[in-house]
């Protein structure tokens, strides 16, 4: 299946790229999010007429994709979460928690979704260095630390 991207995709492409990609992908995701638009003829001069209003707002998002970079560059967030005398945890600490937690001690707004956690939730008392995926140029690394919670 043949797309135009409309924005950058990571492992994939960038603004206005032509590429090849399996039906699936293009139709349930790509197409959906608004990320490419099949490449047709149409859509192909339509683009080229729209690539300036589109190329903004390329920009503007990776514009404030670093504004959001730069209040968490080195950022350290504390985590309590319900654990046992051994230091294992009786749930887990995922990404909506890290993200969560980043939002009230930082005031930036995070999505669970760009919390990347590459070994999965974290499941004892420690500190973990998690990556934060803000836009697909803009990535930075946070130290979350897992604290028992007081009784």
């Amino acid at each position: 299946m043949q797309l135009i991207l409309l924005q950058k995709v990571t492992n994939l492409g960038g603004l206005g790229d032509k590429v090849t990609v399996k039906p699936g992908y293009g139709r349930n995701y790509l197409v959906p999010q608004g990320k490419a638009v099949p490449a047709t003829a149409a859509n192909l001069a339509e683009f080229e007429q729209r690539r300036a209003e589109y190329e903004a707002k390329a920009q503007a998002t990776l514009d404030s994709a670093n504004a959001r970079l730069a209040k968490l560059e080195g950022a350290s967030v504390t985590v309590a979460a319900n654990a046992s005398t051994e230091g294992k945890l009786y749930g887990s600490v995922g990404p909506r928690e890290i993200a969560e937690a980043l939002e009230k001690l930082y005031g930036v707004d995070v999505h669970k979704s760009e919390v990347t956690m590459g070994e999965g939730p974290l499941r004892h008392v420690g500190e973990f260095e998690v990556q934060l995926h803000l836009h697909a140029d803009v990535q930075t690394a946070v130290k979350v630390v897992v604290v028992p919670e007081a009784n």
